[in-house]
């Protein structure tokens, strides 16, 4: 049975209003520093990131400490604007379902490569996470006696998500954003970080500030807008790299800060792993399609460049009800993975649709037609489904006989969603492709959130915690529970209380005079130009099938250009590009990052996995089709030794540096005992303080 869900309701989880932003506050002194009038703020906390990560940390730090927040665009980023069918937030299943914090720590780090007790902290903490956002208003859907709804998602085999609707994130990042201003949280918005600031040697070295480019602080004095905020603790939250890539699910503008610690010396890990996976392109409207828009099982097609359609998957699957089986695994086996191109996997989906798109074709979904047969076969059936996937629509009551009824039905919000953007899928055909999608990678961290550099710390996309793979939403709970920490720690050491107390107008001037050396308006290297190479590198060379000599060629050319900067600067015109120069700046260097732990990677006999398919014509793996063998994407095994480790890349004065460590373990069977470990907490032991305390 269909429940009719009133528009109203529809429209309310939908469009989604984010709150106003309170008035910010002036500086507290105006200094000339490098020949710039430069507005000086203090803090004793600066979260760079207004996504659900970083509201979480600020939040939880404005209930201890002094903190602000400065941000590139308030409710622009990926939380905020970008996302799935459904977004989801992890939490630890109920007894029914035979589950508890170890078993959800161990399918976080099933996919290698990510560390033991970082998957622990993120199950133990979800059920707090889940409940502090229930509590500032994040509309959980529940059964009638409480019980939170929950479903399956990729590489989640008992189902530990939950949702509210294609707008979750956003709708964690309103009531997120609501409780920090209601606390008073200043927030400086149109503005971006742009060079961390640090004094010491080794491991005394420590941020002291940040210097950033708001468009507010532009006089005639400081015409590219530069400001220095004074503080001895920043929290990186501003997401992932999603410029790096053309081919993208990523709102535009969106260039996290991977650049910006690499930059400053911190060590980031795990670069080599990101997602990728179907979406529609951000030319449009940028969305994952995961979730029903596939379970509901639509006909995919491309067009050639005169407009004729093929039904390119029956060139792949041996039999309809394996095609059709394989596009409805999609929604929950959504991020390509390269074993799942075998035995005729749902990844072969991926596979395809990347095939006809680098031959220059367009491909689309159609949700009122039914997959159509493969040729010889019998034609697209319900009752003609693997086991799986008859079991799961039959259970979700979706017996409809169309795709675009099915979904109706199962998620009538992912037809709303679209309607917003002026894209009816109930009518027309919709264009996708595979896109990248996220950065498992990022700058490294312990339990607390803590990077390399003192008084630097890591939440959300911009923290590398994720490991090879990871169940799908588990990445917005980890930013919960990380921004939670991070803020319990830095209260824990007190280090927000303690403003900078030397004179930094030595550090402050260099940063600046290092910031206008590279702006040059004279320079032959345009922000179109270095964007224009970055992306086609990373996307024609770094996707989803990877080879030692493209990935190696890539890495060559990216130092080149790396170079280039080096010598030439980023010319600007207005103001504004200055901005764009200084982050294209970064996305270049992350480019640099990511090829060479790739390449790295490949060099010491890394396969295939998560992220990629390392292609090799020695291979051990062949993937089939029904058309045949595909020899040209044979591809190599992981290694399990490289599931047991994780790649360090650092940036040493203009090189970057590579080196690997073990995953750091977990010990299940330890066990806390209440009066032998409450010492710990009342005393502070817990917070592991050290040289931070």
């Amino acid at each position: 049975m269909t429940i009719d869900v009133p528009q109203e309701i529809l429209d309310a989880l939908t469009d989604v209003d984010m709150p106003r932003l309170p008035t910010e506050p002036g500086p507290s002194d105006v200094v000339r520093l490098a020949g710039v009038e430069a507005p000086i703020y203090r803090a004793g906390c600066v979260v760079v990131g207004s996504g659900a990560a970083g509201l979480r940390a600020a939040v939880e730090m404005k209930r201890r400490d002094d903190v602000v927040v400065v941000s590139q665009s308030a409710w622009g980023g990926t939380s905020a604007c970008s996302g799935s069918d459904k977004q989801t937030l992890h939490t630890a299943n109920t007894a029914d379902q035979g589950d508890n914090y170890n078993a959800m720590a161990r399918a976080i780090r099933s996919g290698g490569a990510m560390d033991e007790d970082t998957a622990y902290v993120e199950a133990v903490g979800s059920s707090r996470m889940m409940a502090s956002l229930q509590f500032l208003g994040l509309p959980l859907p529940q059964d009638p006696l409480g019980g939170t709804l929950r479903y399956q998602t990729d590489h989640d085999e008992v189902g530990r998500a939950t949702s509210c609707g294609p707008r979750t994130s956003r709708l964690m990042v309103k009531v997120l954003a609501e409780e920090a201003i209601r606390l008073g949280v200043p927030f400086y918005n149109q503005t971006t970080a742009v060079k961390i600031l640090t004094e010491g040697a080794g491991a005394d070295r420590h941020v002291v500030g940040i210097l950033a480019m708001r468009a507010t602080d532009r006089t005639e004095e400081n015409p590219l807008g530069i400001a220095l905020f004074v503080t001895g603790v920043i929290v990186l939250a501003a997401g992932g790299p999603g410029e790096l890539y053309r081919d993208s699910v990523y709102p535009n503008g969106c260039f996290g800060s991977l650049g910006l610690a690499l930059e400053a010396g911190v060590e980031l890990v795990n670069l080599t792993e990101s997602q990728f996976g179907i979406g529609t392109r951000r030319e449009g409207f940028p969305w994952n399609l995961s979730g029903t828009y596939v379970q509901a099982i639509p006909h995919i097609y491309s067009l050639d460049s005169d407009g004729a359609e093929r039904h390119f998957l029956a060139e792949y699957y041996r039999s309809t009800q394996e095609l059709a089986s394989n596009v409805f695994r999609k929604g929950y086996q959504w991020p390509f993975h390269a074993t799942r191109m075998l035995d005729f996997g749902s990844s072969l989906v991926d596979l395809a649709i990347s095939r006809e798109t680098a031959a220059g074709r367009r491909v689309f979904m159609d949700l009122n037609r039914n997959p159509l047969s493969v040729p010889g076969d019998l034609p697209f059936s319900l009752e003609r489904l693997d086991e799986d996937v008859r079991d799961y629509l039959g259970k979700a009551g979706a017996d409809q006989d169309m795709p675009i009824d099915r979904l109706k039905h199962m998620n009538p919000l992912a037809i709303e969603l679209y309607r917003r953007y002026k894209i009816d899928i109930a009518e027309e055909p919709l264009e996708f492709a595979v896109n990248n999608q996220h950065m498992n990678g990022g700058i490294m961290v312990d339990t607390w959130g803590r990077s390399s550099l003192g008084g630097c710390y890591a939440v959300g996309e911009a923290a590398g915690t994720h490991g090879v793979t990871r169940p799908g939403g588990a990445a917005l709970n980890a930013g919960q529970v990380f921004g939670t920490r991070a803020a319990e720690h830095i209260s824990a050491t007190c280090r927000a209380k303690r403003y900078p107390t030397g004179d930094i107008t030595g550090t402050a001037e260099a940063g600046i005079a290092d910031l206008l050396a590279v702006l040059r308006t004279e320079s032959p290297l345009t922000v179109k130009s270095i964007r224009s190479q970055v992306q086609a590198r990373m996307s024609d060379k770094a996707g989803i099938l990877c080879d030692q000599e493209s990935v190696s060629g890539a890495l060559i050319e990216a130092r080149k250009l790396n170079a280039e900067i080096r010598a030439n600067g980023v010319a600007y015109g207005r103001a504004a590009e200055a901005v764009r120069g200084v982050q294209w700046r970064h996305m270049a260097l992350a480019s640099e990052a990511v090829l060479s732990a790739l390449d790295f990677f490949i060099r010491n006999g890394g396969g295939s996995r998560g992220a990629r398919a390392i292609c090799h014509a020695e291979g051990e793996s062949l993937p089939l089709a029904n058309s045949g063998p595909l020899q040209d994407y044979r591809f190599r095994k992981e290694r399990q030794a490289h599931r047991e480790q994780q790649i360090i890349v650092r940036l040493d004065g203009n090189e970057i540096t590579l080196s690997t460590r073990p995953n750091r373990s977990f010990d299940e069977s330890a066990r806390s005992f209440f009066e032998r470990d409450w010492p710990a907490w009342l005393t502070g032991r817990i917070y592991d303080r050290g040289t931070d305390g």
